[in-house]
């Protein structure tokens, strides 16, 4: 089954701005350097002839895309921001902004477990010793093994510093005994980084883990059944008296979240960059829709209140696009204010681009509907990016704290 307009749209992404009918208010490639604008081209080109093609059938089959996503890591992007020694690419935040909005165009699905992915290596290079990084890295930089970010239990979402997954010390292995919940390729994957309760209540008794695949007394809970994100597994994880190596922590004892919420402010930028995709795609929807479909005696792009609306839609995008790439280099520098401004992007572009896709849809009329058109897979798949890697509330509680903090 492939979506109605997939061609289309796929040969507009890949054609120049001024050629694929994208106007230049509204073109991806501005502002971006040479560079940047070849590793777009290529991560567009993919998006065109490797996922669209197949979004819809890997939504409704529920298919996890392993050979397309072993595909895009030959063109690294299995490790896009991560240190080339160990097999990443080394490109910034901003590029790996840039290449995940390219690639959501195409499926915005696979391109968001490919971010969570990326997120579970960075942390492994970034936190993890030398050892530890020449273990697990290079495999899953090419996806040869595929990784899965273990934070969210059932009883603590929000409140992630109260988990309660145990990991009690015992010589040169800890105990592992818990669960967790929503986790994004569970089962399916390789490479669990597991946030576990090492000591006492709060945020400092937290410590990291990485599991592999196998581990007596792992295991996993049935596969949910979701609204979106169907190209996706998404199982509960379960530990039972599981024996991990003390060598298999990453960083020291009691870090381990600080090293969860380093690795969500990556995730919010990566996180919205796929919704800018998913938005970006259904307003060339929507644009072609507004052209060619009539009512009244004429097409309905010459109605003035969906002119207006899809220049709202326009304006939305490229107000969220610009903040997202603004956090980027904020986080890629260092700044102080780097985690409030990946909070605002992501609260800002998850929060604009479905009210974007949601009014694509509304434009398609009953045509919207209906699966035989990409909108309405758009709008299911971006509506759990206002939820997860902190919800959009917990965004706004972080930047009124920042804003009242002095």
């Amino acid at each position: 089954m492939a979506w109605r307009g997939a061609p289309r749209l796929a040969a507009r992404l890949l054609l120049p701005a001024r050629r694929r009918g994208i106007a230049s208010c509204l073109d991806p490639s501005a502002g971006l350097t040479e560079e940047q604008k070849e590793f777009q081209k290529v991560a567009l080109d993919f998006a065109s002839k490797e996922m669209a093609p197949h979004m819809a059938e890997w939504d409704e089959k529920e298919i996890f895309p392993v050979e397309t996503m072993r595909k895009a890591a030959q063109l690294g992007f299995g490790g896009i921001y991560v240190k080339p020694d160990v097999g990443g690419s080394g490109l910034s935040r901003l590029d790996t902004s840039i290449i995940f909005e390219a690639l959501s165009t195409g499926c915005t699905s696979t391109t968001a477990y490919m971010s969570i992915h990326n997120m579970c290596v960075w942390m492994i290079d970034t936190f993890g010793n030398e050892e530890q990084r020449r273990r697990f890295c290079p495999s899953l930089c090419s996806m040869e093994k595929f990784a899965s970010y273990c934070l969210t239990e059932p009883g603590s979402g929000s409140d992630a510093a109260s988990l309660l997954t145990a990991a009690q010390r015992k010589g040169d292995t800890y105990v592992l005994n818990g669960s967790k919940a929503f986790i994004s390729g569970a089962g399916d994957t390789d490479v669990y980084v597991v946030m576990c309760r090492t000591g006492g209540p709060g945020p400092k008794g937290i410590s990291c883990l990485v599991l592999e695949k196998g581990t007596p007394g792992l295991s996993f809970g049935k596969k949910e059944k979701k609204v979106g994100w169907n190209s996706q597994p998404t199982r509960a994880v379960i530990f039972e008296d599981c024996v991990v190596p003390v060598g298999n922590r990453l960083g020291a004892e009691g870090q381990g979240f600080n090293i969860a919420m380093k690795g969500l402010n990556g995730g919010r930028i990566n996180i919205a960059s796929c919704s800018l995709g998913a938005a970006h795609a259904s307003v060339l929807l929507a644009q072609e829709h507004l052209t060619v479909r009539k009512q009244f005696g004429e097409p309905l792009a010459n109605n003035q209140y969906l002119q207006f609306r899809l220049a709202e839609m326009a304006t939305r995008l490229v107000a969220a696009r610009l903040m997202v790439r603004n956090a980027a280099r904020a986080l890629q520098e260092g700044r102080e204010d780097a985690a409030v401004l990946c909070s605002m992007a992501k609260l800002f572009a998850t929060d604009e681009c479905f009210a974007i896709c949601n009014q694509a849809l509304q434009m398609h009329g009953g045509y919207g509907y209906l699966k035989d058109y990409a909108v309405q897979q758009f709008v299911r798949d971006i509506r759990v990016h206002q939820i997860l890697e902190g919800t959009n509330e917990v965004m706004r509680m972080i930047v009124a704290r920042n804003l009242l903090q002095g």
